[in-house]
């Protein structure tokens, strides 16, 4: 195999040198007949055979040597330019195949082609580190999301053929397998939704409605939660907001965001929901004095499957704020977030607003 790559070389090397060679004579014959004509016209001069000879020798010889010249020159510019970005590119893909999803190949020194060729290498490579990445969160916390409500749906079934079980324990074991079904039917409807929205085959129907209506409507859904755990809401919502968005999907957004703040606050502290209209965009806070989100989870925090409590302590499957990113891309919302640990988060989505001197 090597000695046929090998063989292949010199071959290339030597039609490299006979092209340069025929090009260099071409050339160098057409300018030396063009010269001897002249000069012999001009003084007069007697071209004998062996004055040609001579300068016919000479010019082989000059041919010789400069198509070498050149020939070295080219495998030299062909050296750097093309076969060391090449095999740079060769050998981060060697190491791709591998798994090795950190590579990144050096751009210093490399043509424009090969450069945007590199470019497309790396950001490929950086994609699919984070597909990887994806990919082990699904194994770890997906795993575990849909083993936990299956075993608690087999332990309760197992304890409900046992005939002397209390009306009283039957009922709340069915209630545990209840729970833990819809558990898990609402992690296969958000992969489901996720997978949808992201090869976007469900696209915004748009209409005009009332932002503070809907946040209102969207709050009172849990109402029963807040109640439960003693919670203290705290609102200031602007009237006559109006957008200009897909009301149903939005409302995706907001029920996870209240569904995060109330899950992430203790027993008696405070959810607060502010929307306020900012020049031509509506702006929607939601605050929670709750346990506060580290950098490192806020970096990560909207990506599929990822959650922050690795422990699965609390209720949640990693696919709410990936589902709440990608509305707010659809609907050309932004979203932001600023948390503290041990101090709460606050969720901010700026969305445009329909100005009431444009209605």
């Amino acid at each position: 195999m090597k000695k046929s790559f090998g063989y292949h070389r010199v071959l290339r090397a030597i039609h490299r040198y006979l092209l340069f060679f025929l090009i260099v004579a071409f050339a160098i014959t057409c300018c030396m007949m063009l010269f001897l004509t002249v000069m012999s016209r001009t003084l007069g001069l007697e071209l004998t055979d062996t004055n040609l000879s001579i300068a016919a020798k000479l010019t082989f010889l000059n041919v010789v040597f400069i198509s070498l010249l050149l020939t070295t020159a080219d495998a030299i510019r062909r050296k750097l330019t093309v076969e060391l970005p090449v095999k740079r590119i060769t050998q981060a893909a060697k190491k791709m195949a591998e798994g090795d999803f950190s590579v990144r190949i050096p751009t210093v020194g490399t043509e424009d082609h090969f450069k945007e060729i590199i470019d497309c290498f790396n950001q490929l490579a950086e994609e699919l580190s984070g597909t990887e990445t994806l990919r082990t969160d699904f194994i770890a916390n997906v795993s575990h999301e849909l083993k936990t409500p299956l075993t608690v749906m087999q332990n309760y079934a197992t304890m409900l053929t046992q005939p002397e079980l209390s009306e009283e324990t039957r009922q709340e074991c069915a209630k545990n397998i209840s729970d833990a079904s819809r558990r898990l039917s609402q992690l296969i409807t958000n992969v489901l939704k996720l997978n949808k929205l992201e090869h976007q085959q469900i696209t915004p129907a748009t209409t005009t409605y009332d932002l503070g209506e809907q946040i209102c409507a969207c709050l009172l859904d849990f109402e029963e939660l807040w109640e439960e755990k003693g919670l203290l809401i705290e609102t200031e919502i602007e009237d006559e907001i109006l957008v200009h968005s897909d009301a149903e999907m939005m409302s995706l957004v907001w029920n996870n965001l209240f569904s995060n703040a109330m899950k992430f606050t203790e027993p008696g502290g405070t959810v607060s929901v502010r929307v306020l209209a900012d020049g031509e965009l509506a702006v929607v806070q939601v605050s929670d004095t709750g346990c506060g989100i580290s950098r490192e989870v806020g970096a990560r925090m909207f990506d599929q499957f990822y959650q922050g409590d690795t422990s699965h302590a609390t209720q949640g499957n990693g696919l709410g704020l990936a589902l709440v990113k990608r509305v707010v891309d659809l609907t050309q919302s932004e979203i932001s977030v600023e948390s503290e640990l041990g101090r709460g988060s606050t969720f901010t989505v700026r969305m445009r607003r329909v100005c009431h001197e444009n209605t």
